[in-house]
């Protein structure tokens, strides 16, 4: 069985990204990617998944935030999708509910190889600290894409922004957490024989 650990970098002229990660950890994490909601939310989705999870960044981030916020998530998302190989011996499905005072989040995870992501955050708010709120659900999107993962994440309810945001990512990570887990088994949980 390998160990389900990845380590990468992803250097463009707009950002520099370095990622470890670790799926069989203890929920650990150093982020610094100079947005510091951002750093928030992953640090939740580590702590809630259980993934140990170092991102460092420089990003153009005198432009705006979007190149950082997205490249963390594909680093990101590179990383998840090489630390689980060939998806053998994995759940491959995780769901969730996470709460936040007032508000409710709900993740479907399916590890299926292919790529989509139906994000619906309900968020009105311009921005949330130094990252605009559209760019919220954009890193759920683009961590989709990069673990060849589909997702589908929304918001039940909830009326402050940060709360809303925080709960969607907690509960992706717990949905993440369920579907990394070894069941046991040698097989790739598909029909195909291929994820």
């Amino acid at each position: 069985m390998h160990s389900r650990i990845a380590t990468l970098e992803r250097a463009t002229q707009e950002t520099k990204v370095r990622v470890t990660l670790t799926l069989d950890g203890t929920g650990e994490s150093t982020i610094a990617t100079g947005i510091g909601f951002l750093d928030h939310m992953l640090t939740a989705l580590s702590r809630h998944a259980r993934f140990d999870l170092a991102i460092t960044c420089e990003g153009d981030l005198h432009i705006d935030e979007h190149h950082t916020a997205e490249d963390c998530a594909i680093a990101l998302g590179t990383a998840l999708d090489r630390a689980l190989g060939d998806r053998r011996g994995i759940a491959r499905f995780g769901s969730a509910y996470a709460p936040l005072d007032e508000s409710l989040a709900r993740a479907v995870v399916d590890f299926s190889g292919r790529a989509h992501a139906t994000v619906d955050l309900g968020l009105v708010r311009e921005s949330i600290g130094r990252l605009s709120s559209e760019n919220i659900p954009h890193v759920i999107h683009s961590l989709a894409a990069a673990s060849r993962s589909c997702f589908h994440v929304d918001v039940l309810r909830g009326s402050n922004d940060h709360h809303r945001a925080e709960a969607a990512f907690k509960a992706l990570a717990l949905a993440l957490r369920q579907a990394v887990a070894r069941d046991g088994s040698t097989e790739i949980p598909s029909t195909k024989g291929s994820l």
